[in-house]
């Protein structure tokens, strides 16, 4: 097709409808995400006002803000595990059998988690049982989108794959909205005052678990009538997937691709992990308004992810993820310097949640092109892997940001400690998008006739490191 002088598809491309498949994928893909954000974030904004039912008595306050932070990140070091068991799944078995073990699982690990005893009955077996199962949760959760991103994206037209890319990561704002609301419900109908005891701390916070649970499985239940992926099953399937992503030409794209995320999510966790932080202890907001902020944020960033999945597909995933990295690093850092700074003054909360909200959307709207632009950067033999490994591995070392933290702690307050982190975050996005290729133009199915000429060779040689089999 046609190229117009910007780079957008023509007309026709763009007004090509979407196959009955492509609804049902694409909708899989943005309800399954949906539904793995709301479980990934239940600790940061369910469980922070009821922590303490998992701690012991009279912890330092940087102690248990460190702890706060491990049980979020170790389900962000279980997502990489679960991505290289269900990437190659994903590309062995197929992209929607693999969605289906992966919710499932997921689904059962929240709800024993919302029946758990506190520190009172076991002690710090309690803690250790928690982070043990949000480990073994983020193995299921990094298994959803290692599979039903591809799937959808295998169904999208090409012209619009910026838009819906979008749509899907969407998801995950629009769990953060949900998660708010019904954790500010649960705030009002079983109050936190009174500490250990407290309603919401005894068993407030365990209903949000229960209907994450729930959507899991009734999630699971409707996937069964989505497709399985037309592209996957005319394929010849690759052996080893991982094996195969890891060399030739396709590692090439990995390391490329690992750089981006790295940016991504060290930039991520400095701001999303850190702002209920910084909200309760350094401005002294009650949980009831941090929940209210957050919620303004996150509805703010949808449009943020829209944004820039419509400027992706216009300009391209390599310039709009270059300017994202600058606006990160100089922007973002800047907005979140000034949120800190007032915040201590305690002195104004209407540019309180203003800040909150400029930094979350500068920061996490980029993500909005992740499905697209990784997914175009794998052939289909080895997709799943790619996509799912790709977009999660990076993730080990920026889960460990709190320790960081606690180092960079002793050369500046701490308060502060997570604007460096947010600063090299946006580097490595910048870095990472401009040694690669654009994507934009890529045809799933046949990669190697749709490369830009322009740039580096695009992974698509199946001989590359496996043997190609038939599948029966």
């Amino acid at each position: 097709m046609a190229e117009t002088a910007i780079g957008g598809t023509a007309t026709a491309d763009l007004d090509e409808p979407l196959t009955p498949e492509a609804k049902k994928t694409i909708l899989g893909a943005t309800v399954g995400f949906f539904v793995d954000m709301y479980d990934v974030y239940l600790p940061v904004v369910a469980l922070t006002p009821a922590l303490i039912y998992f701690q012991p008595k009279h912890l330092a306050p940087t102690i248990a803000t460190t702890l706060f932070y491990v049980v979020f990140a170790v389900t962000l070091v279980g997502r990489p595990i679960g991505a290289f068991i269900f990437g190659h799944l994903g590309d062995r078995i197929g992209r929607r059998r693999t969605t289906l073990i992966a919710v499932t699982g997921f689904g059962v690990v929240t709800l024993l988690i919302a029946f758990l005893p506190g520190y009172p009955t076991l002690g710090m077996t309690a803690l250790i049982l928690l982070i043990l199962l949000r480990l073994v949760d983020g193995i299921f959760l990094g298994g959803e989108y290692t599979a039903a991103s591809p799937l959808a994206m295998e169904y999208c037209p090409k012209a619009k794959r910026g838009f819906y890319s979008a749509v899907i990561q969407a998801g995950y704002p629009a769990a953060y909205v949900v998660i708010s609301l019904f954790t500010a419900l649960m705030l009002y109908l079983t109050p936190v005052k009174g500490g250990v005891n407290s309603p919401y701390v005894q068993f407030g916070w365990r209903v949000p678990f229960v209907v994450g649970a729930l959507i899991a499985f009734g999630f699971a239940l409707w996937f069964r009538r989505v497709p399985e992926s037309r592209s996957w099953l005319e394929s010849d399937k690759t052996e080893n997937p991982i094996g195969t992503l890891f060399s030739g030409e396709s590692r090439k794209a990995f390391l490329q691709v690992f750089l981006v995320m790295s940016g991504f999510w060290l930039s991520l966790n400095a701001t999303i992990s850190t702002l209920p932080q910084v909200l309760t202890k350094t401005a002294g907001m009650s949980s009831t308004t941090v929940t209210q902020v957050l919620l303004i944020a996150n509805v703010v960033l949808v449009g943020g992810y829209l944004f820039f999945g419509v400027i992706g597909q216009r300009l391209g995933r390599r310039p709009t993820l270059m300017l994202l990295g600058v606006l990160i690093t100089f922007v973002s850092t800047s907005a979140y310097v000034l949120l800190v700074q007032i915040a201590t003054a305690r002195s104004n909360i209407a540019e309180t949640i203003a800040l909150a909200t400029i930094v979350t959307v500068l920061t996490v709207s980029g993500w909005g092109l992740m499905s697209a632009y990784i997914n175009e950067r794998f052939r289909i033999g080895i997709r799943a892997s790619g996509f799912g490994i790709g977009y999660s591995l990076a993730v080990v070392l920026p889960a460990f940001y709190s320790f960081v933290m606690l180092w960079l702690a002793a050369f500046m307050p701490y308060k502060y400690t997570q604007i460096p982190l947010l600063a090299v975050g946006g580097l490595l996005i910048l870095v990472g998008a401009a040694l690669g290729p654009e994507t934009k133009h890529v045809d799933m199915a046949h990669p190697e006739r749709s490369a830009d000429s322009g740039s580096q060779r695009l992974p698509t040689n199946p001989a590359e490191g496996r043997r190609p089999i038939i599948s029966g």
